[in-house]
């Protein structure tokens, strides 16, 4: 991997715990966590998109929040999540798409077997340095590496405070930056962001906000303190206070080809 502070760990037993804390919550998540704009995942699949008919891995797949926008955008899915709980979430609502146990690290697909691997919220889990050799094992000469992330809309001074409000003992900027992760075997990264927004109340967007790591792996008297704050603010403010509102999100997307 290129020097990028980004995305180098610098507390592996802390991401490893923090990876490995959705399963517990996989209802949960499956439930509250927002979908990709489909303009978005176009995006990502922009270089391989003439070949028609793109073959997908969705890596670190979690519930399939990724795995249903790349079927409505036309692509042919397989999807890889290492926790059962999740994959059976993904089984149940999308029973016609093979899911599969395994890591970005050791994925179960043979060699030049797909057009592109996406990962949605997952790809800053991943040791890099093994997992960019193992996706670019699976991909056909020159098949895309993409990644997705929502993040709140903080350029709204509410969402920017709600943010400084839902930090924990265990939060980082460290997947928040402009930087790119850098790999011989890639082109280089490409980065673009785009709009988007999820309907929430002031109860579901504080049970959202308890999917994320770092309020499911703090102790649990933080982790009631915390979310008793988020509600309490959501519930104090004009924009969020009286039922329905639409939070405000950007998604953001790397793409890079394979050499």
């Amino acid at each position: 991997m290129g020097r990028n502070s980004e995305w180098e760990i610098a507390d592996r037993a802390t991401v490893e715990r923090r990876a490995n804390s959705f399963g517990a919550q996989a209802a949960v998540y499956d439930e509250h966590r927002p979908d990709y704009p489909i303009a978005a995942v176009r995006w990502a699949l922009e270089p391989v998109a003439e070949s028609g008919g793109v073959s997908v891995l969705d890596i670190g797949a979690g519930t399939g929040k990724l795995t249903g926008v790349l079927l409505a955008a036309g692509a042919g899915v397989t999807a890889v999540e290492p926790d059962a709980e999740m994959r059976g979430a993904l089984e149940q609502r999308y029973p016609g798409v093979s899911a599969l146990a395994g890591t970005a690290e050791s994925i179960p697909l043979p060699d030049d077997s797909v057009d592109a691997v996406l990962a949605g919220q997952a790809f800053h889990w991943f040791d890099l340095g093994r997992a960019i050799p193992e996706m670019v094992r699976v991909l056909r000469p020159g098949g895309v590496v993409a990644a997705l992330w929502n993040g709140h809309d903080d350029s709204v001074e509410w969402v920017a405070e709600l943010d400084r409000l839902s930090r924990s003992s265990v939060s980082t900027q460290r997947w928040n930056s402009d930087g790119l992760p850098e790999h011989p075997l890639l082109f280089p990264f490409e980065r673009k962001e785009f709009p988007h927004s999820q309907v929430r109340t002031a109860e579901s967007l504080t049970a959202t906000i308890g999917t994320y790591s770092h309020t499911v792996v703090i102790p649990e008297t933080e982790r009631a303190e915390l979310l008793d704050r988020i509600l309490d603010f959501l519930k104090s403010r004009p924009e969020t206070g009286g039922g329905e509102f639409e939070l405000p999100m950007r998604t953001r997307v790397i793409r890079a080809v394979a050499r």
